[in-house]
């Protein structure tokens, strides 16, 4: 990327939002906190249900001052094209980072648009995750590495703490509003107290201050009741724990700072658990998050929105709009900035998520469309490629299943699924949240499947999807094969970014 496109890109953004900051004697700019867990499942937090006591204090007393969703989900279940889909307001196959890519070149960020506004732009962690760097505008920068306790990375609530506090010291001194995006890497494997850890880590491992019993765990119905299973989700659990710990790390150096009462602090998950049918997938444990939202004067404590659904494109629309900017052209998401102050808004029914290709770049195109109550999902996949492997197949659970399908005809069928899938699948999600009855094929769903089959197809239209044609000719073997080729093309290393520039496909 040249000068020249990076000075054009900053002047567009100072045309679409106002730069001067308020005098001395006007409204107080608003401040922003995104708080981020790394492979956190929605129900693992105690306000979203978890029944381990006193699993995460901190984030449910953040929900008791705010607003919890009982809807939120990302776009897309996998850390970093996760993590852009919300700092662009786009879908990953419209701002040309599908996987662990950087984004195209002509993509507006968020981060552009507050430091042409006189924000202070901050992260901690996870920040290999948001490319090209100079694109996101970084005053404070800290890695991975500045966050490790002992050789663990992004997983000291000290660390947290400490370097939340320099951030916001720097922010008084310079007398600017603020946005941090504080990226807690727990609970990403490998979990506390594993051998994964250790084997990643040796013995300067991270430090946990509760470690969670086998048997005050609820193994998820999604998996199986196995001794290593249970074994790897509480250590999964203690991982939560910690997380918690860094969050309220965060937090407390938010009130130390005496901005607590002008931020704006969100809470969410950039995908689901990394185990299957969970991270890498488009099922309910893929992709909704628990999102949390405190706003002192603005939020009311203890509310439940369980009414409108929210994605992660609408982060970057509902900031500018909070912060009175001015949106920017091109995002498929929109401000629910409405919802946030008491009101109801209107097509917030469904959701549309998506998936293309591993960190090891091979292709595994899904697409899935929710609603409060059903999930409808494609697999243009299925039966087309060599069994499905990621970090979630890592560790003691797959490998538990996969050795108990040996002698198990049920957990046989359960592995072949979750390797091979099948191309269609709609669930209930009311009734069977862990999607373990897939009713494709039931007459009596036939009407909504339609329905919900035309939701998307409209939505794969409109953003100019790649998988269009695919989801259209999903009957004909010939055109999924094609669909599949190219899509490994697609996923090679090196391909030029500008031909997928969502401003160039229109």
């Amino acid at each position: 990327m040249n000068l020249l496109s990076r000075t054009a890109r900053l002047l567009l953004a100072l045309l679409l939002v106002p730069f001067s900051l308020p005098a001395e004697d006007g409204p107080t700019p608003l401040n922003v906190l995104l708080i981020t867990a790394d492979d956190l499942n929605y129900d693992s937090l105690g306000v979203y249900g978890c029944r381990i006591p006193n699993i995460t204090p901190n984030l449910d007393r953040l929900a008791a001052r705010g607003l919890v969703f009982h809807h939120g989900y990302v776009n897309i279940a996998v850390c970093q094209p996760s993590r852009q889909s919300i700092m662009t307001g786009r879908y990953p196959h419209r701002n040309g980072a599908e996987g662990f890519d950087p984004i195209s070149d002509d993509v507006p960020t968020l981060q552009e648009q507050l430091h042409a506004a006189g924000y202070l732009n901050g992260i901690l962690g996870k920040e290999i995750h948001l490319r090209p760097k100079e694109r996101y505008c970084w005053d404070q920068y800290i890695t991975q590495g500045d966050l490790a306790s002992g050789a663990g990375i992004g997983r000291s609530p000290e660390r947290y703490h400490h370097f939340t506090g320099v951030f916001l010291k720097r922010a008084r001194e310079e007398k600017k509003p603020f946005f941090l995006m504080a990226n807690i890497h727990d609970p990403h494997r490998p979990f506390a107290g594993s051998q994964q850890e250790l084997r990643s880590w040796g013995r300067n491992l991270p430090k946990v201050t509760r470690t969670i019993k086998e048997e005050d765990i609820d193994v998820p119905a999604f998996l199986a009741e196995l001794p290593d299973i249970r074994k790897e989700i509480a250590q999964y659990y203690t991982s939560v724990h910690r997380c918690d710990q860094s969050a309220g790390a965060i937090l407390q150096a938010l009130e130390e700072s005496g901005f607590a009462e002008n931020t704006l602090v969100m809470f969410i998950s950039d995908n689901g658990i990394a185990v299957p049918f969970a991270k890498a997938n488009c099922y309910l444990n893929s992709t909704k998050t628990p999102w949390i939202v405190s706003w002192p004067g603005t939020i009311e404590g203890g509310r439940v929105d369980k009414t409108h659904l929210v994605s992660g494109i609408d982060y970057m629309p509902t900031i500018l709009e909070a912060a009175g900017l001015k949106p920017v052209p091109g995002m498929d998401g929109r401000s629910f900035l409405p919802v946030l102050k008491g009101k109801a808004q209107e097509d917030r029914d469904l959701v549309f998520t998506e998936f293309h290709k591993t960190y090891a770049r091979a292709p595994f195109p899904m697409r899935a469309v929710h609603s409060q109550r059903y999930g409808y999902l494609v697999n243009f996949w299925a039966n087309r490629t060599p069994p499905m492997r990621m970090d979630s197949t890592s560790g003691l659970t797959f490998n538990a299943m996969k050795q108990a399908a040996e002698t198990n005809p049920d957990l046989a069928a359960r592995v072949q699924l979750f390797e091979h899938r099948v191309l269609e699948e709609f669930f209930d999600f009311e009734k069977d949240p862990h999607a373990l009855h897939n009713l494709i094929d039931d007459p009596a769903h036939q009407e909504k499947i339609s329905k919900m089959r035309a939701a998307l197809l409209a939505r794969m239209e409109k953003t100019k999807d790649p998988a269009l044609e695919a989801f259209r000719n999903r009957d004909d073997p010939a055109a999924l094969d094609q669909f599949m080729e190219a899509q490994r093309l697609r996923a090679r290393p090196g391909k030029n970014k500008k031909k997928n520039s969502p401003e160039k496909s229109k």
